[in-house]
């Protein structure tokens, strides 16, 4: 495989039209949400002719946000498209959050194979780009790699990031068609409209930039908090998973700890995967869960505030006998023992506040500018938090979005 080109746009029509201004012979095989493009040349008197091979799918539900649809596989590779992106080094922080935001947009993907050798093949993947406006995942032995590794182009061909966090560019276009943006929205309750007045009222006074056009988040009939158990069995895994990555507990005894106690089902893979292999890069990034951890205590009714996100949050500040996990430490007394949950109220007036500031730390980070007023790393793991708490899109821990 050449490269997977993704774009905002939805259709094969472009790519067919592209293809046939430098191949004769093409089809078209369409099933559902997905098509298979084949555009072949006539081999020589003594050659074999070539193929260049197109599988290509579309959301179900285009639109210009990342959203946790159910029997989507596209959308599920989005979401894995951005963690990916969000994990890589970069020199230029405008131009990755502005890659970020992009692959929110994406509506649709398509790989390019070749078998044999297509003529002006670099030149027609060229004109899809820019007809699609795409963003091009490509492998690095490609004849249009600009990188030793797996990285991502622009429309132009031009390196957006790579592994080791180079780029080559300054600048790159995010398009939203209008039909998507401009969708009809449902009238407001009443409990959604104080919330968002307070909470925009409220991130002003700290200086902080505030968009009056963010939508509502879920009102209070509309929602089903977790249930106490439910949350407090998320929090004893997580806890598991901070003591190895603060280096209390190694990823062999973690998971021997987890199995005398029949855990083993609350562990989700991307959990398992750590566990199994405790990297140091992956243990730096397990240690941001500790502001998981102080929001799910927080939502169990253990905490009053969850606390205004200039600092981190300080476990040590949940009394050892009320921690859910420790040596000869039975964790289901932990769980069983939990009961109360904070209302649904305070849950979503902390969600709604959250998803604001995650807003504001985005644009940020889009815009080249420092935030000085929050830390950005911590907003954002509580808005995660927050989000799996009103079973926002129905996602599963591993599989929770920000959108923003």
């Amino acid at each position: 495989m050449i490269c997977t080109v993704y774009t905002h746009k939805i259709g094969v029509d472009k790519i067919v039209e592209v293809l046939k201004k430098s191949i004769s012979n093409v089809s078209v095989n369409t099933t559902g949400n997905s098509s298979k493009v084949v555009a072949e040349t006539k081999g020589g008197l003594f050659g074999k002719g070539s193929k260049l091979l197109i599988n290509y799918r579309e959301r179900l539900q285009p639109d210009y946000q990342i959203h946790a649809t159910e029997d989507c596989p596209l959308n599920e590779n989005l979401k894995g498209l951005y963690g990916y992106i969000n994990s890589l080094p970069t020199n230029k922080d405008k131009v990755k959050g502005l890659c970020l935001a992009k692959v929110q947009t994406l509506n649709a993907e398509f790989s390019i194979q070749q078998e044999g050798t297509i003529k002006n093949l670099k030149e027609i993947i060229l004109e899809l780009a820019q007809e699609l406006d795409a963003l091009l995942f490509v492998q690095p032995d490609a004849l249009i790699s600009k990188s030793n590794g797996q990285h991502f182009l622009d429309k132009n061909l031009d390196l957006i990031i790579d592994g080791d966090g180079n780029c080559e560019i300054e600048e790159l276009v995010v398009n939203i068609d209008s039909k998507y943006y401009d969708k009809p929205q449902t009238e407001a309750t009443e409990d959604q409209k104080l919330r968002k007045e307070q909470n925009d009222a409220f991130i002003a006074s700290k200086n902080i930039k505030v968009n009056k056009n963010l939508p509502f988040v879920e009102s209070e009939d509309s929602v089903e908090i977790r249930s106490a158990k439910e949350i407090a069995e998320r929090v004893t895994i997580l806890a598991v998973t901070n003591f190895v990555a603060f280096n209390s507990m190694s990823g062999s005894d973690a998971l021997e700890y987890i199995s005398k106690y029949n855990l083993t089902d609350l562990v989700t893979p991307k959990e398992l995967d750590f566990l199994q292999n405790p990297t140091e890069d992956k243990k730096s990034q397990e240690t941001w869960k500790c502001e998981c951890i102080w929001v799910l205590f927080w939502a169990l009714d253990k905490t009053t505030e969850i606390g205004f996100p200039n600092a981190l949050a300080d476990l040590n500040n949940i009394p050892t006998e009320q921690y859910p996990v420790g040596k000869d430490k039975d964790p289901w007394n932990f769980i069983n023992a939990q009961t109360s949950v904070k209302s649904t109220a305070e849950i979503l007036n902390a969600n709604d506040l959250y998803y604001r500031l995650d807003w504001a730390c985005v644009d940020a980070r889009i815009n080249g500018l420092q935030i000085e007023e929050v830390h950005p790393g911590v907003v954002y793991e509580r808005h995660y938090a927050l989000n799996w708490l009103i079973n926002y899109n129905n996602a599963q821990w591993d599989d929770v979005s920000c959108d923003t």
